[in-house]
């Protein structure tokens, strides 16, 4: 069985990141969404939030497992005996910096290959900290979140 670890913030989790892990479902045969702490990036929900968000956005997808983590990823992988990380790439923009992480996690461990998806077009703008913002604003977020996790953000931001 080929697993893969999808990481990130997911700061609340979008539907971008949706894409990406229903892209990664039709190539492995899991999925182990992996949510850091990243207390550096100073995030506005809780790790544990950010988790639960996250199980809730991906209860109906096979093979999808949601976990938090605080430690290297390299280390969180080799910990889980899996060898490969998935990364989202909306614009080229995000490509740069994504080059630089998967090149840093080759040099901390040299098995470790990182495959990088496009989210479809309509979800490549969306982004974890748009959303944050037009929640900051009280705006409408509802086509650029999972509905799941709605009543989550608006007790978040009441």
């Amino acid at each position: 069985m080929k697993s893969c670890i999808y990481p990130g913030t997911f700061d609340p989790v979008t539907n971008g990141h949706l894409d990406v892990i229903k892209r990664a479902i039709k190539i492995f045969d899991k999925v182990v969404v992996a949510v850091a702490a990243s207390q550096s990036k100073k995030p506005l929900f809780s790790l544990q939030e950010r988790v639960k968000m996250a199980k809730i956005s991906t209860v109906n997808l096979k093979n999808v497992e949601v976990v938090g983590f605080d430690n290297l990823l390299v280390d969180f992988a080799k910990s889980r005996s899996i060898n490969v990380v998935i990364r989202g790439l909306r614009a080229v923009s995000d490509f740069e910096y994504e080059l630089q992480i998967g090149y840093a996690n080759a040099a901390l461990w040299d098995k470790l290959e990182t495959v990088y998806l496009m989210p479809s077009l309509q979800n490549a703008f969306i982004s974890s900290s748009i959303v944050r913002s037009v929640l900051s604003h009280g705006g409408d977020v509802s086509k650029l979140v999972p509905s799941e996790i709605l009543k989550n953000l608006k007790a978040a931001r009441d």
